[in-house]
Formats: C-alpha cells, structure tokens, sequence
C-alpha cells in the first residue's frame, strides 16, 4: 500500500482500488466509489470550513481511511484482517447480494468499528468531547450519501425503482441502517477507547469487532420476505460489475 500522509494520498489510493476491481469485475470496488465521494465531500468540507477544525479533520480522514486501506490490501494478500471487514469482504464472493448491502456492510465495519479507533487516536492528548461535532458531520456526510446513492440507483434500475413503490419494507431496512450509523454507537465507543488503558486496547477493539460482526447479519440476512424482496432487486441490476462501479463514482 503507498504511504498515506494526505487526504488527496486516501483519493489515490481509492482510485487503484476502483480500478482494480473494475478490471476484476470485483464487488469490492463498491464501497471504495462511495468512499471516494465521502473523501470528495470531507475534502470539500475542509477546504470550504464545514468542519470546527480543517486540520485535525484531514488527519482523522487520513487515520480512518487508513484502517480501511489496511484492510482491505491484507485481505487482498491473504493476511488477518478484522472479523468485521472480512465478512464484508467475503460478501463480494457472492452472487445475490445487492449494490446496497454491500454498501452497507462496509460501513457496519468502518464506521461501528473503525471511526471510534480513528475518532480516539486523532484525540490523543486532548479532551475527545471536543471532536464530537465533527464526528457528527463525518456521520452525516456518509448517511446523506448513501441515501443520495439508493436514488441513483433506483433510476438506474427501473426494478429497484418499481419495488420500492410497491413496498417500502426492505427501504426501510436499508435507510434506517445507515441512519443508525449515524447514532451514538460509534460515539460511545469512541469515547471508551479514549480511556482505555495502553495494555487493554487490543482486547476492546476485539470486543468491539466481534459485536459489529453480529451486526452484520441485519445486512446479509434481513429475513425471508426481505430476501426475496432484494433477490428480485438483484435480478433487475442491469450491467457488469465494472458498469455498476462506474454508476456509484458518477
């Protein structure tokens, strides 16, 4: 992986991630499109002062980003990665899943598990209350996206489109998910790796790890009528891998 030191270096990197997969026809290059329109939009946040501190918003983009781009080359490279991200990784293996879920299933890891590691760590020294409001803002940078990226999808996919008129139950699954990764999960869990003694960290993280895990079932297996409902989804995504990539970074 090349050194990251830079906001514009995480755009670099997540472009060779995008490409890549778009050669493989890779469903991983899913989450690296809508990461690069969160760094796009968090790059434009702190150049047009959205955030309380530009500078320390560009180090935790850097340090966040980061854990995501280790991840994701260890995975590539048969190394030991995170529970949390190896299911989500793993997903892209499979046939039936949605654009969506794994849209979805990357943020259950980066942000239930990564963001409170990232949100602590750019706080050393200081009092991480102070970064609460940016944290938020961080949080709903990534909601409004994905939000923003259904729609596109459903006019993309007049299937998706008709579903979810006909029913809102699998939406709803969808968009109150990614709402609450918005919530004080993250938060919370920001604040008590803040305090965590040196010696204990690497136990917390794994607690932590192993519950965002959990979570993960509420995207890859939402129940039988859901099932159905994004089987039928899945059917209509018209266009390669590679297309559909190139629909999420558009």
């Amino acid at each position: 992986m090349k050194p990251i030191t830079t906001i514009n270096d995480v755009i670099d990197s997540l472009d060779d991630i995008i490409k890549t997969s778009q050669s493989d026809n890779s469903p991983l290059g899913y989450f690296a499109a809508l990461y690069k329109r969160v760094t796009i939009k968090v790059k434009e946040g702190i150049e047009n002062d959205f955030f309380d501190n530009g500078p320390r918003m560009e180090k935790l983009d850097i340090i966040f980003a980061s854990r995501y781009l280790d991840a994701y080359f260890s995975y590539r490279n048969d190394k030991v990665v995170t529970t949390s991200w190896k299911i989500a990784f793993d997903l892209s293996k499979n046939y039936w899943p949605i654009v969506l879920q794994h849209l979805l299933i990357g943020m259950n890891a980066h942000i239930n598990l990564d963001l409170g590691i990232a949100a602590a760590e750019v706080s050393k020294g200081t009092n991480i209350e102070n970064l609460k409001e940016d944290f938020d803002k961080i949080n709903q940078i990534l909601s409004s996206l994905v939000i923003e990226i259904e729609n596109d999808l459903a006019n993309i996919w007049p299937t998706l489109k008709k579903i979810l008129k006909l029913t809102r139950n699998v939406d709803d699954f969808l968009v109150d998910f990614s709402m609450e990764l918005a919530r004080d999960g993250a938060w919370e869990f920001a604040k008590q790796i803040a305090i965590t003694p040196s010696d204990q960290f690497i136990e917390v993280i794994n607690q932590r790890d192993l519950k965002v895990a959990d979570k993960a079932s509420i995207i890859t297996n939402p129940g039988f009528v859901a099932n159905i409902i994004l089987g039928i989804i899945r059917i209509g995504e018209r266009g390669s891998v590679s297309n559909k990539i190139l629909y999420l970074i558009s």
